[in-house]
């Protein structure tokens, strides 16, 4: 069977699943029926218990799904300190249910399933050792990868059922109340583990600052808390931005950001109260500069900036060249730290940010938005799952949510290294493309044929040469070649869902 990105998917498994193929971008208008979590009622004045072998004792058991955030990305310690228990603990046939995976998990997540500790994974991505791991048919079962929003849409479906939930924070009093703004850890917003305190059977917090009674302002509140465990340290804050977040030097990287800013400053989406998210990495830094000082010029302010935040989003927001900064987490130690001191920046959920199955997600709002791409296809779909050898190295994000804006323009360069960007056919569809509107290189720019409207509105800025993505896929080519065709065995070790819930692809095992 096929899905209308022309993907081949398989048929046991999506009957087995009981899923449906992607048929569109289009989301429509629903009548959804939500679940609710078990309640354990407490009316105790304590919920700290002495260790998380007793809380792991109390609470997991065979069979069970159980979550974590990765807010404190590779500054984690949390993740690591519990599982190492519950693998000791000989607990079987877990479901491994993370916001995402980052880098510092994948020893232990690996360790955990060649015991039999997890045999299924859901998750946002997965790189490293992990990812090749997956790839080459490590896990009883496939892996399936959800965006940020769809992951919010399966929990409050019922799709993901967590049974406990185990949530770092740096801070916590004896009932549960806890935020992420104060303390020695601090990340900022907790928007991914909002999502998990509100709909987990059992809710266990891990911190190393027990603060006295009632802790406000409260992100993750008593109601929602069945246990509360100390530990000497819950990670390191300095190590949440993981390199994401470093200002670029590559005269490649400023050249697109350039190029980027020159397209977002031409389109009639520039005006004051315009939205946007441009995300991290070099070249997207480097567009938030670049668009700091057109605002300035022009005297254009933004309504709203959203997503995964950093420093200079919210100095924007310091400046008054933003009115507010919409946080569902924080890439980087000052934007955690700014939320602590500026109401502007508000906290949000991972329902509010992009769910599609709610009464209006903050993506759907979104005038422009810049996303990068491991791949990207002469049909505008994009991949940012799979390498250029098949193997998994990142994750959807926020990717497939964000590309609903009115501008969605992806940012990557014609090559890396030896290998090309632009491509007949992307190994991953993640993002379909019919979301997404232009494509910008070092060489120049691709609109999609169905933006006409863009198409005039760009297509005459100095220095920035417009070509059908055709003519960029045969300049990269022409450059590095024709790559040897992957090799896959039959087997499936993932099914990517777009952010509906249907299977927009699926990743095989690569062959050895």
């Amino acid at each position: 069977m096929k899905n209308s990105v022309n993907r081949e998917l398989p048929e046991d498994i999506m009957n087995e699943l009981d899923y449906k193929g992607f048929e569109s971008t289009e989301i429509g208008n629903p009548e959804i029926q939500r679940v609710a979590p078990k309640v354990h009622v407490s009316t105790g004045d304590n919920k700290v218990v002495s260790s998380i072998e007793d809380v792991v004792k109390k609470t997991v058991k065979d069979g069970m799904t159980i979550s974590f955030h990765h807010h404190f990305r590779n500054g984690d310690f949390v993740f690591n300190k519990v599982m190492r228990v519950i693998i000791d603990a000989g607990i079987q046939d877990l479901t491994l249910a993370p916001s995402s995976l980052t880098g510092v998990m994948n020893d232990m997540v690996i360790e955990a399933i060649k015991k039999g500790t997890i045999t299924n994974i859901t998750s946002s991505g997965m790189r490293g050792s992990l990812g090749d791991f997956v790839s080459h048919g490590g896990l009883k079962n496939p892996v399936i990868f959800r965006s940020h929003g769809n992951r919010a849409r399966a929990i409050e479906h019922g799709d993901i059922k967590i049974d406990v939930a185990f949530l770092g924070v740096p801070n916590a009093d004896r009932l549960g109340n806890a935020n992420g703004m104060n303390g020695n850890a601090v990340f900022g917003s907790l928007g991914y583990a909002l999502m998990d305190a509100q709909y987990a059977n059992s809710v266990v917090l891990l911190t190393d600052n027990i603060v006295p009674y009632p802790n406000t302002p409260a992100s993750i509140k008593q109601t929602q808390v069945d246990y509360v465990v100390e530990v000497d340290k819950v990670g390191d804050p300095e190590k949440i931005g993981s390199g994401a977040t470093r200002f670029t030097k590559d005269p490649k990287e400023l050249k697109i950001a350039e190029t980027v800013n020159k397209v977002i400053t031409n389109s009639p989406y520039f005006k004051n109260g315009f939205s946007f998210q441009t995300g991290t990495g070099g070249a997207a830094l480097a567009v938030t500069r670049y668009l700091r000082q057109e605002m300035i010029d022009n005297k254009i302010k933004a309504s709203f900036a959203l997503g995964g935040i950093t420093k200079p989003t919210t100095d924007l927001l310091e400046e008054g060249l933003v009115e507010k900064v919409m946080d569902v987490q924080d890439f980087d130690k000052g934007a955690a730290d700014f939320m602590h001191t500026n109401p502007k920046q508000q906290e949000i959920d991972a329902s509010w940010y992009a769910d599609p199955d709610n009464k209006g997600a903050m993506v759907d709002q979104l005038d422009v938005v810049i996303l990068s791409a491991l791949e990207i296809d002469t049909k505008f779909n994009v991949n940012v799952m799979s390498g250029s050898d098949g193997v998994i190295r990142g994750a959807i994000g926020g990717h497939q949510d964000a590309s609903t804006a009115n501008l969605t323009i992806i940012s990557a360069p014609l090559i890396r290294g030896r290998i090309a960007t632009v491509v007949p056919d992307v190994t991953t569809v993640v993002t379909p493309g019919d979301s997404v509107d232009v494509l910008v290189t070092e060489y120049g720019i691709a609109i999609n044929p169905k933006r006409d409207d863009l198409k005039k509105a760009l297509s005459n800025i100095p220095g920035v040469p417009i070509y059908d993505i055709s003519e960029l896929q045969q300049m990269a080519e022409k450059r590095v070649g024709k790559p040897t065709p992957l090799q896959f065995t039959d087997r499936t070790v993932a099914m990517i869902e777009y952010r509906d819930g249907s299977i927009i692809d699926t990743i095989k095992q690569v062959k050895d």
